[in-house]
């Protein structure tokens, strides 16, 4: 396996990725005091696992490999979860990115620095069926005019001379759970002896939900 700094040095000169996962959200404090809210994630290191070649592949793609940690269920004489790389994911490259990597190299947080812009994607939490006042942000209704029960109701959706509820209307359903994209995530500390990782503001989904970190 070849030294961790030459993909390092590889790609802070193109693409920037890693895998991590969600800890917590907690405060930090910067060296002129200001207070920063910030996401803590476990970031990597994660594994090559594969080269995708535009030649032979017909696109150019890294895949690397996340070691799941080995968590204990509740409950006495629970088995604890396998672990092992069980987490894989491909990061596609532009024509013009050129990656020396290969297969068995490792890539860690120390690739990331301070300030640098991310896109983060992960899942967000799974809410459940959910009214449309939090799944919409609808205000109601007022409890006047011999209203009793109306505080969190839709209100009419067949808009009058309609017979159909039109495409798209905004109802009562499923809510979360969905893929989120953020961008300009701007990265605070990095912590490489423990594989931390903060970033500025929240970033959508449960403690430990899958990460996906790019940054160029």
């Amino acid at each position: 396996m070849r030294d961790i700094r030459v993909v390092r040095d590889l790609l802070l000169n193109g693409m920037k990725f890693i895998l991590a996962t969600k800890e917590n959200m907690t405060e930090y404090f910067s060296e002129e005091g200001v207070v920063i809210p910030v996401t803590i994630l476990s970031a990597g290191p994660v594994t090559v696992t594969r080269i995708f070649e535009k030649s032979k592949d017909g696109y150019n793609s890294v895949q690397v490999g996340l070691e799941k940690k080995s968590r204990r269920p509740k409950g006495s004489g629970a088995r604890p979860q396998a672990s092992g790389k069980n987490i894989l994911k491909e990061f596609r490259l532009k024509s013009a990115d050129k990656i020396d990597a290969k297969k068995g190299d490792n890539i860690d947080v120390s690739v990331f620095v301070p300030g640098d812009k991310l896109q983060v994607s992960s899942v967000s939490k799974g809410k459940g069926f959910q009214g449309v006042v939090k799944r919409h942000g609808f205000s109601g209704g007022p409890r006047t005019h011999g209203q009793k029960h109306s505080e969190r109701e839709p209100g009419s959706i067949g808009g009058g001379l309609r017979t159909h509820v039109p495409k798209g209307m905004r109802m009562a359903g499923r809510m979360g759970g969905d893929r989120i994209t953020q961008k300009n995530i701007k990265v605070v500390s990095v912590d490489k002896e423990n594989n931390i990782m903060l970033v500025k503001g929240a970033i959508a989904g449960k403690r430990g939900t899958l990460v996906e970190i790019i940054s160029r």
